[in-house]
């Protein structure tokens, strides 16, 4: 024999019913069918019930519904002459219900009998609809099984009375008997209900009171949850759980099946099976004294409860005074306040719990009242409250004695800004519960579930500020990686936010990166920066990047902002790390605080892996002794390209339209551009510096930067000659120019030289640059990075290597 409970949801409409019917038919042994009432049908009537005793007319509009629900799914489930027979005896049932309602209304009083007598209705008009549409079904009438005190609203069950009722009724039990779920009756005969999950209940003390060889609840879901997949979209259904392990994830706020439930099949050793109405041949999950699960995972599930108070009573008064454990959870009982978490300080100076934010008026009444003495007259004891809190809980049989699962789950929230407020884990090790800000329950859930139950892959979020030459080919580059990236790597990696000049646009679901042009065209927003950061906070997604691809020192102005909520920081623009030395410091001590990644490699050398040697090299305990290097792709490609044909002139045009230079070729032709790629090196290495310590040797007059660009192209133009006599001169001896930038036992230097054929430099081609490190260690023979220094592939190629980088810590 079986049990079959099908809940509010799975019946919703006359389509439900059919599809539950299908289900029913199709079991081979005999079942006993449990049900709810139909969706969203108890909460008006209690707003029902409850408008009726204000006396708010409207209250008909809200009976009326009812009715309709009921009615319109009588029509659309039967044919005459049973669709009148149905019909009548509902509408006979809802005049009864409307009879109670003006009762209410005329004495403006609604007690907790007549609300349980109210909220009876719900279960037993669906149930005399679906006992008429099961073939061989009736109609149960649970009042005569279930008897329990008058404790109306959440009723206690009398179960020896309750088995003998049950199995007294059934022993020659032929048909399928359709059980109303919730409603049970005193032992003076009053409707009575059994509480939260109390339909879930009732078919558990009917399964244990027959002793039945399988309880399954019949829900919207396939199973339990590895969490709540309305938080967490990669949620799975777990297999196996064992009695234990359902309890505590139900207690935490998994609403698949309510704790009471569990706790009648627990004693007979029944099997649960949660099931999915939608989904009838999923396997759902199972529920049993020892669960065997296949899943790799240490832990089952995750759960949460999305809003708690947390109370805390400390003070001296409490340390090594016996008795107020007692005194302070014996008040709270006698309040009917439940306890979701406790949690005390060795030291007994504090003891922390969490409740419904419901109870917390009564239970700070309770505390003041039982601790008047200590808290008004002594000044021994303080009571501390925190709001807007949410409590996770871990939960797995197989974390008893297994080392590292805290380590896991309190690194992740760490890596992702998540502070937990409160913890508390029992001796059995079933459970980890800790309490957080509800504004990161979101983000922490899914931090958490990655971390356990998704390891074997990555997700990333990125946000990219700037979609020009660079930002559209990193687009490009991420497009075409995607694939590769999750299938070798395991890595996902999601574009959420794209900001431009012009229009922004973030999707927490990811930005189609082959449409995105399109996409922000039609649906973008008017850019705003602020609102764009604000946007990002608010979404709060786990490892999130925040990437710029600007030269925009508004944007970098943004990185302090970023990094303090806790986002990654990868940056091709230049002017954050070489502004002023205590922005630098700054940046980088609120990466390093925030447990988040503030990187530039791209700053210098584009895609060469310059920066990150350095720092490979000092962390090592190597000492950097002299850095020198040719680090400005356009101007190497200049020099390169001046020729007998070519003048100076015509070179940084050429520049300018392979995408070698600044949209302003004075940026680099000025130095600037290289000053500050050895500023940054130079602080890299350990200085100092500020701008003005980097002394910069011009090789074009002042005038040629005054002035508007037009200007410049002018006075350029003169100094083709100039540069055609040097180059003439240099081909003689030989020689090449190279704009060489130094940094030597602590001065830094930058000017146009004559480099022979034996310099390093001598065969760089193109806009190739070359750096020559000298280190303790690489004293005779320094290393030499050499490779493509500018180009927007070659640097989105950077940038992407950072954003990576990112991902493996």
């Amino acid at each position: 024999m079986k049990v079959l409970k099908f809940g509010g949801s799975t019946i919703s409409s006359a389509e439900n019913i059919l599809r539950v019917k299908e289900i029913i038919e199709s079991q081979s042994d005999q079942t006993i069918i449990v049900i709810s009432a139909f969706s969203g049908i108890t909460d008006q009537l209690i707003e029902l019930s409850k408008r009726a005793a204000k006396r708010h007319k409207d209250f008909f509009r809200i009976f009326n519904a009812i009715e309709n629900k009921h009615l319109d799914i009588v029509d659309s489930l039967f044919r005459d002459p049973l669709k009148t027979e149905v019909r009548s005896h509902i509408t006979l049932l809802l005049k009864e219900l409307g009879s109670v309602i003006n009762g209410v209304y005329l004495l403006n009083d609604l007690t907790p009998k007549i609300q349980d007598r109210i909220l009876s209705f719900g279960e037993i008009l669906a149930t005399y609809i679906m006992s008429n549409i099961i073939p061989n079904g009736y109609q149960v009438d649970v009042k005569v099984l279930i008897k329990t005190n008058d404790d109306y609203g959440n009723a206690k069950v009398n179960f020896d009375l309750t088995n003998r009722l049950i199995r007294s009724y059934f022993r020659n039990y032929k048909k399928t008997g359709v059980v109303p779920g919730f409603i049970a009756t005193s032992e003076t005969n009053e409707i009575t209900t059994l509480g939260r999950g109390g339909s879930d209940y009732t078919a558990s003390i009917i399964s244990a009171a027959l002793e039945v060889d399988r309880l399954e609840i019949w829900t919207n879901v396939d199973g339990f949850m590895t969490a709540d997949p309305k938080k967490v979209k990669k949620a799975i259904a777990i297999d196996a759980l064992s009695y234990a392990e359902a309890m505590e994830l139900s207690h935490f706020g998994a609403r698949v099946i309510y704790t009471p439930t569990i706790h009648p099949v627990y004693q007979k050793n029944i099997e649960i099976a949660i099931k999915n109405t939608f989904n009838p041949y999923a396997p759902g999950t199972i529920i049993t004294r020892q669960a065997k699960s296949e899943g790799k995972s240490l832990i089952k599930g995750i759960s949460s409860i999305d809003d708690i108070n947390l109370i805390t009573l400390q003070g001296a008064g409490m340390v090594g005074v016996k008795g107020i454990s007692s005194r302070l959870f014996g008040a709270l009982a006698q309040n009917n306040i439940n306890i979701m978490l406790i949690t005390q300080a060795s030291s007994e100076y504090s003891i922390t719990f969490a409740i419904n934010p419901e109870d917390f008026g009564k239970a700070l009444k309770a505390i003041e009242d039982q601790f008047e003495t200590e808290i008004k007259i002594r000044n021994e004891i303080n009571i501390l409250v925190e709001k807007d809190l949410s409590v996770i809980a871990i939960v797995g049989e197989k974390m008893k004695n297994t080392p590292g699962i805290s380590a896991n789950l309190f690194t992740s929230l760490g890596r992702n800004g998540i502070s937990v407020i409160a913890t508390a884990q029992g001796s059995s090790e079933l459970n980890i519960s800790i309490v957080i800000r509800k504004e990161n329950l979101k983000k922490a859930l899914n931090v958490i579930h990655e971390g356990f139950f998704l390891s074997h892959y990555k997700d990333l979020h990125l946000y990219l500020v700037g979609t020009g030459t660079v930002g559209s080919r990193l687009l490009t580059q991420i497009r075409d990686q995607q694939e590769i990236l999750m299938r070798e790597h395991h890595l996902k990696v999601n574009v959420v936010g794209i900001c431009n000049v012009f229009k922004m646009m973030l999707n927490p679901d990811g930005i189609n990166l082959v449409s995105f042009e399109e996409d922000m065209e039609k649906f973008g927003e008017k850019t705003d920066m602020d609102l764009f950061i604000k946007k990002m906070q608010y979404l709060n997604l786990r490892n999130s990047v925040y990437i710029d691809c600007t030269a925009d020192p508004g944007i970098a102005g943004t990185y302090r902002e970023v990094l303090n909520s806790y986002v990654s920081v990868v940056t091709a623009n230049k002017i954050a790390c070489s502004s002023a030395y205590s922005q630098y410091r700054d940046l980088k001590k609120t990466a390093q605080q925030k447990n988040v990644k503030f990187t530039f490699e791209t700053n210098v050398g584009a895609g060469l892996p310059i920066i990150s040697t350095l720092n490979d090299l000092i962390r090592s305990g190597d000492k950097i002794i002299r850095l020198e290097a040719v680090l400005s792709g356009t101007l190497n490609f200049i020099f390169n390209t001046i020729s007998e044909e070519i003048p100076l002139s015509s070179a940084v045009k050429l520049a300018m339209e392979c995408g070698f230079s600044e949209p302003d070729p004075r940026i680099d032709l000025s130095g600037v551009d290289v000053r500050r790629k050895l500023l940054i090196l130079s602080r890299e290495a350990g200085y100092e510096f500020e701008d003005s310590d980097i002394i910069t040797v011009p090789f074009l007059p002042a005038e040629c930067f005054q002035g508007s660009l037009d200007d410049f192209w002018k006075h350029v133009v003169k100094q083709d000659i100039v540069f055609e006599e040097r180059r003439k001169q240099l081909a003689k001896e030989n020689k090449k120019l190279r704009y060489i930038a130094r940094l030597d036992q602590g001065k830094a230097t930058i000017k146009l030289v004559d480099v022979d054929v034996h310099h390093p430099a001598y065969p760089l081609e193109g806009s190739n640059n070359i750096i020559l490190i000298t280190t303790d260690r690489y004293n005779e023979q320094p290393m030499v990075i050499r490779g493509y220094g500018a180009g927007a592939d070659v640097t989105a190629a950077g940038v992407f290597a950072d954003v990576i980088r990112v991902a493996n810590v």
